[in-house]
């Protein structure tokens, strides 16, 4: 891979979705004016939001902030319909409810210096909770991942707000997989990740918050899109089968497959307990062949077999004692 530098600085267009989070887009915003860095522009759409976020990015009055409203169509079209709008080269993703760090854009200026030609660029992050700040767990090491797919299976290598891609990166590829509520994000890493290379930075930049006012993972409404995690694995090819069993011998191919299967479970799980039932089933039938997420497939069977009734209560008291443990009661 080239490690030539760019000739000009990268111009950031910073991406926004904005969807009902009134009580925290102004700090989000003003965590972006305050970069040391600044971007080319900050680009929101608001996509059809029903309390007055809107309002509030208009009464920022910053001459960088450029608000567009559309008719709502979920994260994903938000995303898209923003880049499209975008003039910058490179595009720093943001939710409305995370803010970053001083020094966020300026990194990734320095990365993408030093390794211009990978497809995402992503930082460290720390996650804000109801019980207090916790330090992501991040590698620890600054370049181009060596096995992304490996990485992501223990560690957070990428979130919507603490990664920038590409602009010719996103033009070749496609953007976010619209109708998707869950799981877009990781679709957009796994087809980028699958031709390019990844960038990542130990630099904390993001506050990664879990104590918004509106959770997207607690809302619930069936997808309606054509776009799933089976995309990635040549269900319907002929000689598919041959493939996947040679990947066993591919430490890459291998480890992008147990990739894919834990975020179709682990996005399973969470319809699951809202009691998708045939989305859960899809999912054990296509996906049971990890080898490394058998905890996350064998709760997942559980869940299934519980009444609908009972799953979201299970799921939820699962999570929150799993995370008291992970985090030594925080």
């Amino acid at each position: 891979m080239s490690s030539s530098s760019p000739t000009t600085k990268p111009r950031f267009s910073v991406i926004i979705p904005l969807y009902n989070k009134e009580a925290e887009i102004e700090a989000t915003l003003r965590s972006v004016l305050a970069q040391t860095l600044l971007p080319e522009e900050i680009v929101v759409v608001d996509d059809g939001s029903t309390d007055l976020s809107a309002e509030v990015v208009e009464r920022l009055a910053s001459p960088l902030v450029r608000l567009v409203r559309q008719a709502n169509g979920g994260e994903c079209a938000a995303r898209n319909r923003a880049m499209s709008e975008a003039v910058g080269d490179y595009f720093a993703l943001l939710d409305a409810d995370d803010c970053w760090k001083p020094d966020m854009l300026a990194e990734v200026a320095s990365m993408i210096e030093q390794w211009p030609d990978c497809g995402i660029y992503s930082t460290a992050f720390d996650i804000v909770s109801p019980t207090g700040r916790v330090a992501a767990k991040c590698p620890a090491e600054r370049g181009v991942v060596e096995n992304f797919w490996q990485l992501s299976m223990t560690h957070y290598v990428t979130i919507p707000s603490a990664t920038v891609m590409a602009r010719r990166v996103v033009e070749e590829l496609g953007g976010f997989p619209e109708g998707m509520k869950m799981g877009g994000d990781q679709y957009m890493w796994i087809k980028v990740a699958s031709r390019y290379g990844v960038c990542f930075s130990p630099y904390r930049g993001c506050d990664y918050s879990m104590v918004a006012s509106n959770r997207s993972s607690a809302i619930y409404t069936p997808e309606k899109t054509s776009y799933r995690l089976e995309d990635f694995l040549d269900l319907h090819d002929e000689g598919a089968s041959k493939r996947r069993k040679a990947h066993l011998d591919d430490k890459e191919g291998y480890w992008r497959r147990e990739f894919i299967a834990k975020c179709a479970i682990g996005k399973a799980l969470t319809l699951t307990a809202k009691g998708d039932s045939d989305f859960g089933r899809r999912v054990v039938r296509t996906f049971g062949y990890t080898r490394e997420y058998r905890r996350g497939l064998h709760k997942l069977q559980a869940l299934l077999c519980l009444p609908c009734s009972l799953r979201g209560w299970v799921h939820n008291f699962y999570n929150r004692m799993a995370w008291l443990l992970a985090h030594k009661g925080l």
